[in-house]
């Protein structure tokens, strides 16, 4: 099985966040923009670009959040090879994106930012020590079934952006745009 074809193929460079398109068609270039992030994520909301009172918006989309997938997934397209594989495999991650389409003089400026957040349990999945004792810090966990069993989620800390994940999004609008460095 060609590599390429499970991970997708790496940029030949750096492409530039944001990125700059020129004054294309808005629908192909909107239509383009939300396939290609729908490759990687499930979009939440967009809002495209609008003219309102003669002043042209800024756009979004928001993705859900999708938790990262693992070396023995190598058909998900959230996770870049290498780093970004074993981390999602050794911790529970996971990811959310937001592309801004901001319009500008001669086209438009699309940002790609990926979020990833590390999972904050209560203990480790399967640990047993403690589990019989007693917090007296205050906090309040209510867990469902056997005492002990379950860790509970407390939250999701953010631990920065996934730029190997941007740049791949951004190769494939690029392509899809054909526009050239």
């Amino acid at each position: 099985v060609d590599s390429a074809a499970l991970y997708g193929a790496a940029p030949a460079g750096p492409v530039d966040n944001p990125l700059f398109v020129p004054p294309l068609d808005p629908e192909y270039v909107w239509n383009n923009l939300v396939d290609a992030v729908d490759d990687h994520f499930r979009i939440e909301r967009e809002e495209r670009v609008r003219l309102i009172a003669g002043v042209l918006t800024e756009g979004r989309i928001d993705t859900f959040p999708l938790s990262g997938s693992t070396i023995l997934e190598p058909w998900r397209r959230d996770s870049t090879r290498g780093y970004e594989k074993w981390h999602a495999t050794l911790q529970a991650i996971r990811r959310r994106a937001t592309v801004r389409v901001m319009p500008t003089e001669g086209g438009y400026l699309l940002d790609v930012a990926v979020q990833k957040e590390l999972e904050d349990l209560d203990k480790p999945e399967n640990a047993t020590a403690g589990g019989a004792t007693l917090r007296y810090d205050g906090t309040l966990v209510r867990q469902q079934g056997a005492p002990g069993r379950f860790s509970v989620t407390l939250g999701w800390i953010p631990i920065g952006r996934d730029c190997s994940l941007e740049q791949r999004i951004l190769a494939n609008i690029s392509e899809r745009l054909e526009i050239g460095d």
